[in-house]
């Protein structure tokens, strides 16, 4: 065997190995999609409930609570990213991060200090190789959030909301994630989390706090709340920034599988066009081998014939 056929079956062999490391990992990205998005059906009842029972509080009763209340002057911001722990997703990453700058330049056009946390390790690698600040980063579950992180998440969030922004709080805070629609279709978006604009589950879909149409707003029955309506809202309030945050990271969970299986689907195609063409080239170059030896077997057979002829 020539050495131009070596290495074209050399490559053909190590094509043929990365191809099935590609195919499994498209099947196993496809297997956790219906996980994902059947955490994310699972989740959605109670997620609901909760947007109904905080916008009841909120509508039928007039207690100015800070989590609802808007500040008369926004000078620091948060913007909590959440990203994934692990590439192989094609540009799920960077369509993500570079929804993130967008809002960062628009907050600090707006004249707003932006503190960073992040949620994945894509998203903490890229600013930290950035030499951007990060405030507080949770990796290792972006593939297999639980309510428990989000809890965690939640109260930190919190936490620097309520703290004076000269104490190194902040007045509002964004969360940008990836919104999974279908498994051809996931966008990076952002949304402010704080200070909550409180919607009804009906009017808002799936309970994403994006301000609804006043007339279409459903009419509460009357309440009466114990012990007081602005206790009602402490309990309830953590609880719903909590479920947003949970859904948004089942939702970016379930686009980042379908962003892999994707990009997994492409590369295991290219490694089937790169072994047709490996496969084709390493015919060509055993026929280029074939005719230079006949070429040479009829040369000497010539050279042979003349030289007995000149005898």
């Amino acid at each position: 065997m020539g050495a131009q056929q070596r290495v074209f079956k050399q490559k053909i062999r190590s094509t043929q190995s990365l191809r099935k490391i590609f195919k499994a990992m498209e099947l196993i990205a496809a297997s956790r999609i219906q996980k994902a998005v059947a955490r994310t059906q699972a989740a959605s009842p109670y997620s609901t409930a909760l947007t109904r029972a905080v916008s009841a509080v909120a509508s039928e009763s007039n207690v100015d609570h800070v989590l609802t209340t808007e500040p008369e002057t926004i000078t620091r911001a948060a913007v909590l990213v959440i990203g994934p722990d692990r590439g192989f997703a094609g540009a799920y990453a960077a369509n993500l991060l570079r929804e993130a700058e967008q809002l960062i330049r628009l907050l600090r056009g707006e004249g707003k200090d932006v503190a960073l946390f992040t949620v994945g390790g894509k998203a903490e690698s890229y600013y930290t190789f950035r030499d951007r600040a990060i405030e507080k980063s949770w990796t290792g579950f972006s593939e297999t959030p639980t309510a428990e992180k989000a809890r965690e998440i939640g109260e930190a969030l919190l936490e620097r909301f309520t703290t004076d922004s000269d104490a190194g709080g902040v007045d509002e805070i964004y969360i940008v994630f990836t919104k999974f629609v279908s498994s051809v279709t996931h966008d990076p978006e952002y949304r402010r989390l704080l200070p909550l604009a409180v919607v009804d589950a009906e009017e808002s879909g799936s309970g994403s706090g994006e301000p609804a149409p006043k007339s279409g707003a459903p009419a509460f029955p009357l309440y009466e709340f114990e012990p007081s309506a602005e206790a009602v809202l402490d309990a309830l309030l953590p609880r719903y920034i909590d479920s947003r945050i949970l859904s948004a990271l089942l939702s970016a969970s379930a686009s980042e599988q379908a962003s892999r299986q994707a990009a997994m689907k492409t590369a295991t195609d290219n490694a089937d066009d790169l072994i047709k063409t490996y496969t084709r080239l390493a015919n060509t170059a055993r026929q280029a081998e074939i005719t230079q030896e006949l070429t040479e077997i009829v040369g000497g057979a010539d050279a042979l014939a003349a030289s007995s002829a000149g005898d």
